[in-house]
């Protein structure tokens, strides 16, 4: 009887099915992966034998897990559909994947689509910037993001954001707008864009720039999706800017995930009466995150960024290291 091993013909298709099968941001997962390769893994999940690095008992509380959600039958249809859908992946040995993603270690996404120009993800890191923050956002909010985004993108820099409404929205249309490059990583399949009120943004920055997201097509938008689509968000780019968030916002997760990975935190203050000016606020006073207010500062940031030849300590203690805070085509369609 033919098995789920059989869909892994090779390690593409065993990293999309790995997609399918995993939530992403499994560590485990990761670090089967990572010492098995794609086919092996997958194999491995039929397989009643050892799995490197787990006991009998985690072995099979893996398995369990990652087991058939529904038919065999059922999930190779899903892998046809989604073959002829001819949407982009990206996995580690494209010309095209991110190297900057490898400093996750065991958290890299298994495979990335995309729709547009992936191109983009080959650019150095220090390219790249991440501007976050509120979806509920002030009109004083989108204005400083969207100069900050312009500034970048005439300064030649992929502005990369996650295509919510508010401080996200203005920075791709800033972008957009600055005739610049942008990415937005999306916590749901590229072919389904969320939030539905940013379709024709999404669908521009498809034309332009680049959708990529570490789900499969048809998957849908979830909290966890969201929590682990900032680590992409903190990874790809050297540098990343909170504008505005609240005291609780999934802006202050990336920006926690940026500065563990050694990236540059950049925040914009606000006033002191406004709710979302609360989460910039907090990462400037523990030192997570260095006062910027425009396209020059984030510049500064950039430059004296760790690997840019600059002296992390030049740029004071908020960059002195601190325990992180609690809070050959290049590519290939499926």
């Amino acid at each position: 009887m033919a098995g789920i091993a059989d869909l892994a013909t090779d390690e593409r298709r065993a990293r999309v099915l790995l997609s399918i099968l995993s939530a992403p941001d499994d560590a485990i997962t990761g670090r089967i992966l990572a010492r098995a390769g794609g086919v092996e893994t997958i194999r491995l999940l039929e397989d009643d034998g050892a799995v490197p690095g787990r006991n009998r008992v985690d072995a099979q509380v893996w398995r369990d897990r990652l087991a058939l959600p529904r038919r065999l039958e059922d999930v190779a249809d899903r892998m046809r559909g989604i073959e002829q859908s001819g949407i982009t992946t990206v996995i580690p040995g494209d010309a095209h994947w991110p190297q900057a993603l490898n400093d996750m270690g065991e958290r890299v996404p298994y495979v990335l689509w995309a729709r547009g120009a992936t191109s983009f993800l080959a650019r150095p890191a220090a390219d790249l910037v991440t501007i976050t923050g509120a979806r509920a956002a002030t009109a004083y909010g989108e204005y400083v993001a969207g100069e900050i985004a312009g500034d970048l993108s005439r300064g030649e820099r992929v502005v990369v954001a996650g295509g919510a409404y508010g401080i996200e929205g203005a920075a791709h249309r800033a972008a957009l707008a600055s005739g610049g490059d942008t990415i937005a990583v999306l916590a749901n399949g590229v072919d389904r864009p969320y939030p539905t009120g940013h379709r024709e943004l999404l669908d521009r920055v498809a034309d332009v720039g680049l959708l990529v997201s570490e789900v499969p097509p048809g998957s849908a938008p979830t909290r966890q999706r969201f929590l682990a689509r900032g680590r992409l968000m903190a990874t790809l780019s050297g540098s990343t800017v909170v504008v505005e968030a609240g005291a609780r916002s999934g802006a202050l997760h990336t920006a926690v995930e940026a500065q563990r990975l050694g990236r540059s935190v950049g925040a914009v203050p606000g006033p002191v009466t406004s709710v979302t000016s609360s989460g910039p606020h907090m990462l400037l006073r523990n030192g997570t995150a260095q006062l910027v207010t425009d396209g020059n500062d984030v510049e500064e940031l950039i430059n004296h960024a760790p690997g840019n030849g600059a002296d992390r300590a030049a740029l004071g203690p908020a960059f002195a290291r601190r325990p992180v805070p609690s809070t050959d085509a290049p590519t290939q369609s499926m």
